[in-house]
């Protein structure tokens, strides 16, 4: 098993374990590989030292994670420049939140009111919401909090 430290070209950095250094080009090759946080397609192998086990007082090595360019929006993307252990906190969180929660799509602020006023039964949801909206929600007192859903999170990512 080969262990590949990998970055998409929007500059989350990952994970991929694959069968063998040709399993990871032909995967590659063949547009199989994809970014879990944005669905990135183009992505690259980040170089990567060997661990050498030279004795119990041997240090392991960090890395720092890699440099993202600041200007980076992140209205469509996971916060980028996350090490992996955060990118899978968040993912966690994300798939929790999406769980247990009703998507009620474009109508999310009217079903946000119908809820705070009683008209519906009490539940999580989530949709979406333009600024003002979202503004206007706040201004009645209703909490409302947007959440950075990676591109193509609609079904189960490994």
């Amino acid at each position: 098993m080969k262990v590949l430290n990998l970055q998409c070209a929007d500059g989350h950095a990952f994970e991929g374990w694959f069968g063998s250094e040709d399993d990871f080009q032909s995967q590659l090759q063949r547009g199989l590989l994809e970014c879990p946080l944005c669905g990135e397609r183009q992505v690259h192998k980040l170089p990567s030292a060997p661990r050498l086990n030279l004795g119990a007082s041997d240090p392991t090595p960090t890395r720092a994670p890699p440099a993202v360019d600041g200007a980076q929006t992140l209205a469509a993307h996971v916060p980028a420049g996350l090490d992996p252990q955060m990118q899978a906190a968040y993912l966690h969180m994300v798939r929790q939140v999406m769980k247990g929660t009703d998507d009620v799509g474009d109508r999310f602020a009217e079903e946000a009111r119908r809820i705070h006023y009683g008209e519906a039964p009490e539940r999580g949801i989530r949709g979406q919401a333009s600024r003002d909206e979202r503004e206007a929600l706040l201004d009645e007192g209703i909490e409302v909090m947007p959440l950075l859903v990676p591109k193509g999170f609609d079904g189960d990512l490994q």
